[in-house]
């Protein structure tokens, strides 16, 4: 009988718990948005050589490298901020002479603390040899701090919206029962304005940092009351 009893009183429960209509709640979109001028830069270089023997082609390589790191140390770049992102050694059939080459390419990046030390460096670099630049991004030493500073945007972003739909309805919004935010749209953009890195020796402009962009976008859902 008690086993009955237990078994009645867990199906009345579950019956009353299933008769239990969810809160009604509101969902909304936040965005917040902190904009900053860029304080660093990473500029990515690549050295390439090609020829018929893998050994000297590598050799070759190795010694233009070498001197890119002996420039960025005479430079005073601090080792941890250069570092090498591949290597590679690749064996390729030319058709038209009807033979193999090699070619041996190395990629490096370097971060740069300060911006005006972007057209020394640069310089330097292509006197060592390197064949390609293949690309800056900008970046800043807040990024942290900024990150943070949008994602309370986009709460308060969130609730205004919330607050605002729900005293159209004549109605109050109560806590925050989730929430939940897009990774991916917290990233920095660059955006083009007015800022720019002029030569040292010259008045011309050769890169434009312009100012950064990082977006927090939040779902939240509130009780509605």
């Amino acid at each position: 009988m008690k086993s009955i009893a237990l078994v009645l009183t867990l199906l009345t429960s579950f019956y009353m718990n299933a008769q239990i209509e969810p809160k009604p709640s509101v969902d909304v979109r936040g965005e917040g948005v902190v904009t900053i001028t860029p304080d660093q830069v990473t500029i990515t270089v690549r050295v390439e050589h090609t020829g018929n023997n893998p050994k000297e082609v590598k050799q070759m390589n190795d010694r233009t490298v070498n001197e890119v790191f002996q420039f960025l140390k005479q430079a005073g770049i601090d080792s941890k901020y250069a570092r090498t992102e591949y290597m590679n050694l690749s064996k390729n059939y030319d058709y038209n002479a009807k033979k193999y080459n090699y070619a041996a390419n190395q990629s490096v990046s370097i971060q740069l603390k300060d911006l005006s030390k972007y057209e020394t460096i640069m310089n330097g670099l292509l006197e060592t040899g390197i064949n390609r630049i293949d690309g800056i991004r900008f970046s800043s030493s807040k990024e942290a701090e900024l990150q943070s500073e949008a994602q309370i945007k986009a709460i308060q972003n969130a609730k205004q919206k919330a607050t605002e739909y729900a005293s159209v309805l004549g109605q109050n919004i109560g806590k925050a029962v989730h929430i939940s935010e897009f990774q991916n749209e917290a990233t920095p953009r660059p955006m083009m304005r007015s800022a720019m890195v002029m030569d040292s020796n010259s008045e011309s402009q050769t890169m434009a940092p312009g100012e950064m962009e990082i977006k927090v976008v939040v779902n939240v859902s509130f009780e509605l009351n």
